[in-house]
């Protein structure tokens, strides 16, 4: 896979935020869109995927925050009219509200919202697939690395667990 244009000019646009995390959130958004791509190679879907993807866990560094859906969400809401993609509002808002949930979408954009979930749940769980699709997720590994991504998660993680132990991952959906 190739770089994407509007994904770099995103992530462009919040390095400042992001500082030292750039590269490995960048990578992981890569990650991501390329694993979107494989579980749906409906080219229609392409550019809503490298949206959502580069905005789903930019709240994080936004709002300094590990509750991080709706600030993302609302960095969505942002830039989509700006781009003239205002009906995207509620696909790709969704698609970032969604992402972390643990069982199937089930509901309008629910292929596009299923797909990214997955998308994402593959990269966490570091190119295991455990949605039996047969596809090679491994090579978007290679080409973007991890670069601590996953430690800067556990570290996230950590965090978030002193200060809130009952809700230690907010970001969860059933």
């Amino acid at each position: 896979m190739e770089r994407n244009q509007l994904i770099d000019e995103i992530l462009e646009k919040y390095r400042p935020a992001i500082l030292a995390d750039y590269e490995r959130y960048r990578n992981h958004v890569y990650r991501v869109f390329s694993n979107c791509i494989l579980l749906d190679p409906e080219v229609a879907n392409h550019e809503k995927y490298a949206i959502a993807a580069a905005f789903h866990d930019i709240g994080i560094w936004t709002n300094h925050t590990f509750d991080y859906l709706h600030p993302s969400e609302r960095q969505a809401k942002l830039y989509l009219p700006e781009i003239g993609k205002k009906e995207l509002i509620e696909e790709i808002t969704s698609m970032i509200h969604w992402h972390h949930k643990v069982t199937s979408f089930q509901g309008m954009h629910q292929k596009t919202i299923d797909t990214f979930r997955k998308a994402d749940w593959i990269d966490i769980l570091l190119g295991f697939n455990p949605f039996g699709q047969k596809e090679n997720f491994r090579d978007a590994r290679k080409k973007f690395p991890n670069l601590g991504f996953h430690l800067f998660l556990i570290r996230q993680t950590s965090k978030r667990f002193f200060k809130h132990p009952l809700s230690p991952l907010p970001m969860l959906r059933k």
